[in-house]
């Protein structure tokens, strides 16, 4: 098989979710992991104080979809890491091997008295392609699919809806079906030191993700 053949053949096995049986085993213990949010100072915790609240997304390679969060108002702090597989407490190397299920995600905690949940999903639907099932342009697998990950009915309500919205603009346009799962927030396990905050510590670092240039309408009438 020529070198050709073989990328394609490669590609095509990280597209493909690793059945629950056939992903690695993982570990018990966390990975080491940045205690404090390195552009604003705030903790990089699990918890949510009161009066707080949490989004979670996968929308490509989580270095340039933090960055998106980090920078608008009402946002407390943002971290990256992996959620929706099987593997716990996988590494990078692990979640890049495609044999996880895992999605690289940004997890955001939010004040919702400066900026509401749907202000969050207009972002996600315009910062990415949300069309292209496990891959985010160059970038192949599925780490790198389209997801909303809810804390709750109301979130839930808010994200269906815009999903419907913003799946008319796209078609309308002439992008495909929209390939976004909705489901409960899984577990989330923290990526390591290195990836949070990747591109406030390295300004040239890469960045794969762009949005398709369409409008996603906001007004649901529905808020979380």
């Amino acid at each position: 098989m020529n070198g050709g053949g073989t990328m394609f053949f490669m590609n095509r096995k990280k597209s493909e979710m690793v059945a629950t049986d056939a992903a690695l085993p993982g570990r018990s213990v966390a990975i080491q992991t940045a205690k404090t949010h390195f552009v604003n100072g705030n903790a990089l915790t699990a918890d949510v104080a009161d009066g707080f609240e949490v989004a979670m997304f996968g929308m490509g390679c989580f270095w340039g979809v933090e960055r998106m969060f980090w920078k608008l108002d009402g946002v407390y702090s943002t971290m990256v890491g992996y959620a929706g597989g099987f593997t716990p407490n996988a590494t990078y190397q692990e979640v890049c091997s495609g044999q996880t299920g895992h999605n690289e995600v940004v997890r955001i905690i939010y004040d919702p008295a400066i900026i509401s949940f749907e202000d969050l999903l207009k972002v996600f639907w315009e910062g990415h392609d949300p069309t292209q099932g496990m891959r985010q342009g160059n970038d192949v697998g599925t780490q790198y699919r389209s997801g909303i990950y809810v804390f709750n009915e109301a979130q839930k309500a808010v994200a269906d809806a815009t999903k419907q919205m913003f799946a008319d603009r796209l078609a309308i346009a002439g992008f495909g079906v929209v390939t976004t799962e909705v489901v409960s927030a899984p577990e989330f396990y923290f990526a390591e030191d290195y990836h949070q905050q990747y591109l406030a510590k390295n300004p040239s670092g890469y960045c794969g993700i762009g949005g398709t240039g369409v409008t996603c309408p906001i007004g649901t009438g529905i808020s979380a």
